[in-house]
Parts: C-alpha cells; sequence; structure tokens
C-alpha cells in the first residue's frame, strides 16, 4: 500500500506546541521533535471507533492487555527481545519516567551522569531531583559520534553517582550505541553499583543499514540494572497522547520505580493505549515507509547543509533530528541568524552546545526543501 507522506495536514487552529512558537512570523518551525506526518490509519480508525462509542472513563492500564501484548509483540519482532509482561511499567512519557528514575535510585545530593550534549529536559531532571548533574561528553571516533567511554568509568568511581541516564539513540547527534559501547556500559555500571535508566525513544527509527538498536534490558550483562523507556510517540506521531512505558526486569528496580511514581504522576490515558496498541499491531508497513522517506530527507539535507559556507552536519544513523555545526559561521548567535533566514531550529545552547543549532526534518520534503532554502540564502 502506498503512503504519501508528501501530503501534510496543516497544523493551523491545532495550538500545537511547534508551531505555536513562531505563529505570526514568517518562520519555518524546525525545532521540537514531532514530525509533520498525518498518524497511519490504523491509529486513527482507533481513535474514532473509541470516540464513537462515547464513554472515555477511566482504563487501568494494566487491565488494558491488547495493548501489553502489542508491545511485546513489537518488541519480539523489531528488536528481538522476549520479555515477561510483569516488567511492562505504564508511563504517561518518557520525561515524567526518567524524572521517576532519579527519583527511585537517588537520594537528595546524589549524583546523576548525563551523556552531553542532550534535550533539555534530560539535563534538567537531575536538578528537578535535588541532585547534581555530572556530565559526560560526546566525541568523534573515527567521524562517529559517541559517549566518551573513559570519562564515564572515572566519574562512575565517585560512591555518590547513582545513576546514568542514557539517550539511546543518542538526542541530538543521532547515533546508535553499538555492542561493544553497550558492554563497556554494563561493565561500567555494574563495577560501581550504578543504575542505568536508558532512553529509547527514538529506537524505532533507525537509518543507517549498518546500526542496529540494542534494548539495554535485553542484554544479560543489564537486565538487572536498568530501566528501558521506549514509547511509540515519536515514531508514530502520537506524542500528545501521552503514552509510553518502562520495561524493568527486575523486581527490585521496578518496585523501586512504582512507588516513586506514585501519587505523582498520572495513568496513561486509554486514548493513549490504544494508539500504542495500533501501531505496535497494525502499522509495520506504514512505518517501513516512513523510514524509506526520512532517509531520503536526511541525505537531501546531509547534502545542502554541507554546500552552506560555516555549517557541516554528519549523517546520523537514527532519528529524525540533525545535529547541525555552526562553529564555522564565527558568529555570537547562531539562533538568531537561523532565525533571521526564516528557520526555527532548536537552540543549541539549551542542549549545552550554543555553536550548534538542531533541525528536525521529519516533514515533507517541500517543507525540508524550503527549510534548506532559506538557511542558504545569503
Amino acid at each position: 500500500m502506498p503512503y504519501n507522506f508528501d501530503q501534510t495536514p496543516s497544523r493551523e487552529g491545532t495550538y500545537s506546541f511547534k508551531w505555536e512558537k513562531y505563529k505570526g512570523q514568517d518562520i519555518v518551525p524546525a525545532w521540537v521533535a514531532d514530525t509533520e506526518f498525518r498518524c497511519a490509519d490504523p491509529i486513527l480508525d482507533a481513535i474514532h471507533q473509541r470516540a464513537d462509542h462515547g464513554n472515555l472513563g477511566y482504563v487501568l492500564p494494566n487491565h488494558y492487555q491488547p495493548a501489553i501484548d502489542a508491545v511485546a509483540r513489537w518488541l519480539k519482532d523489531k528488536h528481538n527481545w522476549h520479555i515477561d509482561k510483569q516488567w511492562l511499567v505504564w508511563m504517561p512519557g518518557v520525561v515524567p519516567a526518567f524524572n521517576a528514575a532519579c527519583k527511585a535510585y537517588c537520594e537528595a545530593g546524589d549524583k546523576v551522569m548525563v551523556q552531553v550534549p542532550n534535550y533539555p529536559p534530560l539535563l534538567a531532571a537531575p536538578k528537578l531531583n535535588n541532585l547534581e548533574r555530572v556530565d559526560i561528553d560526546t566525541i568523534e571516533v573515527d567521524g562517529r559520534f559517541t559517549l566518551d567511554l573513559d570519562q564515564l568509568a572515572q566519574a562512575a568511581q565517585d560512591p555518590a553517582c547513582k545513576l546514568l541516564v542514557l539517550c539511546n539513540p543518542m538526542n541530538p547527534v543521532g547515533s546508535v550505541l553499538n555492542a561493544d559501547e553497550l558492554a563497556r556500559i554494563a561493565e561500567i555500571c555494574n563495577t560501581n553499583d550504578v543504575v542505568l535508566c536508558s532512553d529509547e525513544i527514538h529506537c524505532d527509527l533507525i537509518l543507517d543499514d549498518n546500526a542496529t538498536h540494542i534494548p539495554a534490558g535485553r542484554e544479560a550483562a543489564l537486565k538487572d540494572n536498568s530501566v528501558t523507556l521506549m514509547a511509540a510517540s515519536k515514531t508514530f506521531n502520537i506524542a500528545g497522547l501521552g503514552a509510553s512505558f518502562a520495561i524493568i526486569p527486575n523486581a527490585t528496580l521496578r518496585q523501586q520505580f512504582v512507588s516513586a511514581a506514585a501519587g505523582m504522576v498520572p495513568w496513561v490515558n486509554q486514548l493513549g493505549l490504544l494508539a500504542t496498541e495500533a501501531a505496535f499491531t497494525q502499522c509495520d508497513d506504514w512505518h517501513q515507509a516512513q523510514l524509506a522517506y526520512l532517509r531520503d530527507n536526511r541525505d537531501l539535507l546531509v547534502s545542502r547543509i554541507n554546500a552552506i559556507e560555516g555549517l557541516s552536519v554528519k549523517s546520523q544513523e537514527a532519528t529524525f533530528l540533525a545535529w547541525v555545526d555552526a562553529s564555522g559561521l564565527g558568529v555570537d548567535d547562531v539562533q538568531k541568524w537561523a532565525e533571521q533566514r526564516g528557520v526555527g531550529p532548536s537552540a543549541g545552547v539549551d542542549f549545552g552546545a550554543p555553536d550548534h543549532f538542531r533541525i528536525n526534518f521529519g516533514c515533507s520534503r517541500a517543507m525540508l526543501t524550503e527549510i534548506l532554502d532559506r538557511l542558504a540564502s545569503e
């Protein structure tokens, strides 16, 4: 079945977070990580059917077996991960989930290791929970971004470091950690009694044929020392429905996590559960078609950006987000430089890298071409 990702619905009148930022200005929004694509029909059909039924009362996520079964099916089929369904903990988003992890596994004054650059809510989480953030740098090795594992090993020796919050695939740089890297992370965490919380919300957006996502909790060395966070939200553009999940094989870690969220974190709503169920059972072909479209978008962006004097970008392995190095522009404010050309990317300063910006290319080819044309203008 053909899918037309060139035709995207207008966001006018929807109060879209992405589009409200530059409302009334001649600036194309290319920042927050939601796509412009219409949701797959099975997702929309499921929501329509429930709305037509007419009752939207309480649904306890643990009672909604079809969504639980859908998650298990997706992880087995796409990630070769055979989970015990008891490991699954529903959450209304990965942001409350990694904040819950901070609360669950740390006490006031403890330290949380976080890779940088990173997306703003993850950078903010330690301080929000009265914890100290320890930054672990992203480095370039053989033309590819990865975590500075030597720096991680050194930092983890501090007994106050109780938690590592990882983003894999890495946002904003787009790398997918390989087996050797994940094994080293496991060794470091296990040796130093550090819990790993792995935010893997972009794990189903692998664009590089040579990259394979490895879920943290699937690995034997991390099974009893990890919290793996996933969602259908980024892949299927249903972030506004507030549905994600944690996979926590270790019963003690799972109970600590659930207790930390109790009374503070609401249930996943029934439309989010429905959408996740449909996405993970009926949208495989749509998913593959979207990946093909995003690969072409990525390749166009890389070619065009690298032709603009002062800008450079790598061909990232995953996500629909491009991390653009604007240090060659020689300007004081690279975000202002982009906005003056009519493009609103995510500001690199918010990620910890003020000489960069992040471009969302999860959009129609026409919208992406307009973004690139504007950035190339004098």
